[in-house]
């Protein structure tokens, strides 16, 4: 089941609240003594996270499918780069990682228990029913914290973000498990930030067309870093980019920061760096001079960089480049992961069931 994707947490009218956790997506059948975990798109994920069969095993009982996500902790908060490090061919490495940074699954719907398919029945029931499956887990298998109280969902959505959550679910109470359906509400941090533009991807295979801006901020010591992309354009804007950028890339190499980067095609370290994302990939690029500003929206960083890509909003002709700087980003305070497992629900609330 899936999310449409909102600006603001919506009122209550039935609806129950969790945090939206930032990591990979899976479904775990446990049956016949064994269990198989599935990412979104349908591929097994069993290989790349064993530490998690023993617990999976211990923690689950026969017969039951569960809707979750497998997140890694990390020294502050949910560290999704170390989850696209287990997507490795190697077992070995696999395996060391395993050890080293072992992975989590966190429950949060139940579509089949006791061999029984229970999709149809209301959100609220299924809840009721995971609780009773998983009121004997513990670590590394957890159950998400879930309110009705929006005054709450509100409170996460601002101190969660610290342990590195990145939003907030709404689910209606008295929904169904619908998979394929945007049948819940995503709502996720939202922000802008002006950002220099100093290079550009081609749009597919063409050179008729932009596919995506290349954005900068200076850090501290005054050097531009590479902090993202933005490619939110209409086919037609993509067509007009092409002559609206083309004065800034004459002699664009000429001083350029990402100089020694630029041209580098999909093996080379470019701005950004490769991830398990996209590999095979072309993520060569072109160019340009540093000189124009853009206001984009996004959601959060992971580390130094955005966390997805950011919206393209407009430009900004009244802005330096110079004033691009990482200071201009809200700081987030941090927050104890192990205080989003013990949020539970709002005190003296009844559990979410009819």
């Amino acid at each position: 089941m899936l999310a449409t994707l909102a600006d603001t947490i919506p009122e209550p009218d039935g609806a129950l609240y969790e945090p939206k956790w930032d990591g990979f997506r899976a479904i775990v059948f446990r049956g016949d003594g064994d269990v198989y975990i599935q990412s979104r798109d349908l591929k097994p994920l069993d290989r790349y996270f064993p530490e998690l069969r023993a617990a999976l095993l211990a923690g689950l009982p026969d017969g039951c499918v569960v809707d979750g996500e497998i997140v890694i902790v990390g020294a502050a908060g949910l560290d999704f780069d170390a989850l696209q490090l287990r997507l490795h061919p190697a077992s070995s490495r696999v395996n060391k990682l395993a050890a080293a940074i072992p992975a989590s699954f966190v429950a949060f719907d139940l579509l089949a228990v006791d061999g029984r398919n229970v999709m149809a029945e209301a959100q609220e029931d299924r809840r009721g029913l995971l609780e009773q499956l998983l009121s004997a887990a513990g670590a590394p298998l957890h159950l998400t914290p879930v309110t009705r109280d929006r005054d709450t969902a509100v409170r996460w959505l601002a101190e969660f973000e610290g342990a590195g959550l990145d939003g907030v679910i709404v689910k209606p109470a008295r929904g169904a498990y619908l998979p394929g359906k945007r049948a819940m509400v995503k709502v996720k941090h939202a922000r802008t930030a002006d950002c220099v533009v100093a290079g550009f991807r081609w749009y597919k295979d063409g050179r008729d067309a932009v596919g995506s801006l290349l954005l900068g901020l200076h850090d501290a010591e005054g050097v531009l870093q590479h902090v993202g992309v933005t490619s939110s354009f209409t086919m037609e804007k993509r067509r007009q980019l092409v002559g609206e950028l083309a004065p800034l890339r004459e002699n664009a190499l000429e001083g350029h920061p990402w100089r020694d980067r630029a041209g580098a095609g999909a093996s080379s370290r470019m701005p950004g760096g490769q991830s398990r994302w996209s590999a095979g990939k072309d993520l060569s690029w072109e160019p340009l001079r540093a000189e124009r500003v853009c206001e984009v929206k996004y959601d959060h960083l992971q580390g130094n960089r955005f966390r997805h890509a950011a919206t393209f909003l407009r430009w900004r002709p009244d802005r330096s480049p110079a004033d691009c700087r990482y200071d201009q980003l809200e700081v987030t305070p941090p927050y104890e992961l192990a205080q989003v497992f013990g949020a539970g629900r709002t005190p003296g609330e009844p559990p979410p069931r009819r």
